[in-house]
């Protein structure tokens, strides 16, 4: 991913307010990003755990979406998902129900969309091996490594178009 400015963030939501994107906290040690291991930048709130950000460029444009977390029930601890974005197998908390409000008039009626998805939103840093689950260890898939960062692209790309139909 192409470094990006704080401002450019802040500007970049599409499902939240101009002044909810301006009290949003970035993420912790965000000056230290690791850009050139990233296909997007997400992060769950500091300041707000049950919030999270998602923050990727579209067709030559920075598109960000806000997301919290499902309040329904969890499901057990004691067994293991796969993210539907970058397919890594998570132990039981690792992979976690984030709902988007839809954009527009969809969303201020009070639509979203949901996804489960890595609860530290590092799908990027699993996929290249930066970062290690509970689980310690990814699926060994036929794809190369490019393939597979295209795929968590495309996956978070289509749960994007859901957000963005009203």
């Amino acid at each position: 991913m192409e470094p990006v400015s704080e401002k450019e963030i802040r500007a970049s939501f599409v499902n939240c307010s101009k002044g909810e994107a301006n009290r949003l906290t970035l993420p912790t040690g965000f000056a230290d990003t690791p850009w050139s291991d990233l296909d997007f930048l997400g992060w769950r709130d500091p300041k707000a755990p049950e919030r999270g950000y998602v923050v990727t460029w579209r067709d030559g444009e920075l598109m960000g979406i806000a997301l919290r977390a499902s309040t329904g029930p969890r499901k057990s601890l004691l067994k293991s998902s796969i993210c539907s974005v970058c397919v890594t197998p998570q132990a039981g908390s690792g992979i976690t129900l984030l709902v988007a409000p839809k954009a527009g008039a969809a969303g201020r009626q009070g639509n979203s969309v949901g996804l489960y998805i890595c609860a530290d939103l590092a799908c990027s840093l699993y996929v290249r091996g930066k970062k290690t689950t509970v689980l310690a260890r990814r699926f060994e898939e036929s794809l190369s490594l490019e393939e597979q960062n295209a795929r968590t692209v495309q996956n978070l790309h289509g749960f994007l178009d859901q957000v963005l139909v009203g």
